[in-house]
């Protein structure tokens, strides 16, 4: 088995009836191409045992597309995206360390 690219993950399903999963998914890909985050999209409607992983990993028998990962670690789901960027915490909850630090320096003429 290849090794998985560590960073942003959104397992999400390219095939469904759900108009509540397609809304769900695109407010979760719009968020972040709107804050310049860089992921891969894991189509869980591939394979059944892409699904089982999503769900395994989230720790949720249940839990539907689309779910967010950083590398292995669980992130949440659209609303807990949504609920992150109503507060602007969306790096706390992307689980991403702050690299917004800037340091300035003198540029001699």
């Amino acid at each position: 088995m290849a090794a998985k690219m560590a960073g942003i993950r959104v397992y999400y399903t390219s095939v469904t009836g759900s108009r509540e999963v397609k809304q769900r998914q695109s407010e979760v890909l719009r968020i972040l191409d709107g804050n310049h985050m860089k992921y891969e999209l894991v189509d869980v409607s591939i394979s059944e045992s892409l699904l089982q992983e999503m769900r395994d990993k989230a720790g949720n028998p249940d839990a539907i597309p689309p779910q967010i990962f950083n590398g292995e670690q669980y992130c949440g789901d659209s609303r807990m995206l949504y609920e992150a960027t109503e507060t602007e915490e969306i790096r706390k909850f992307l689980k991403m360390a702050t690299i917004e630090k800037t340091v300035r320096g003198e540029i001699a003429i």
